[in-house]
């Protein structure tokens, strides 16, 4: 892992999971950890729900848009995580592979979005203590 790590996010839409996870990765870890998130066939627009429940935590989202996954954001992080939606994504070696089963916020309102937005910012402290710890 290179002296300052680098992980992506990937899920499906890049809409929800995956930008909620990046949000807390960069909030919580600060500038410690570069943190990108893509999706296999992204959607238009952030999930509102996911935008809401983020808001209710003091993190803002509302300006970020959904990101195609490419093999170059592969190559160039350290940690790839996938969000429990079966992506495929491209395999180079000496990367580091995680597979986080999350519930999929799509079409839901914000009451269904807050426990996973919870057990998002759970698995991301778990991660910064294994990666970028203080």
């Amino acid at each position: 892992m290179s002296e300052k790590p680098s992980v992506l996010f990937v899920c499906v839409h890049n809409a929800g999971r995956s930008q909620m996870a990046a949000a807390w990765l960069s909030h919580l870890a600060g500038d410690r950890v570069e943190v990108r998130s893509a999706g296999s066939a992204p959607a238009d627009q952030v999930n509102p729900a996911a935008v809401e429940a983020m808001r209710e935590v003091g993190i803002d989202i509302s300006a970020e848009t959904p990101k195609i996954l490419t093999v170059d954001a592969v190559k160039e992080s350290d940690v790839c995580i996938t969000m429990g939606c079966g992506d495929t994504c491209p395999v180079f070696p000496g990367k580091r592979y995680l597979d986080w089963k999350l519930d999929d916020p799509a079409g839901q309102g914000v009451e269904a979005v807050r426990p996973i937005r919870d057990e998002i910012r759970k698995l991301v402290e778990g991660l910064i203590e294994e990666i970028a710890p203080r």
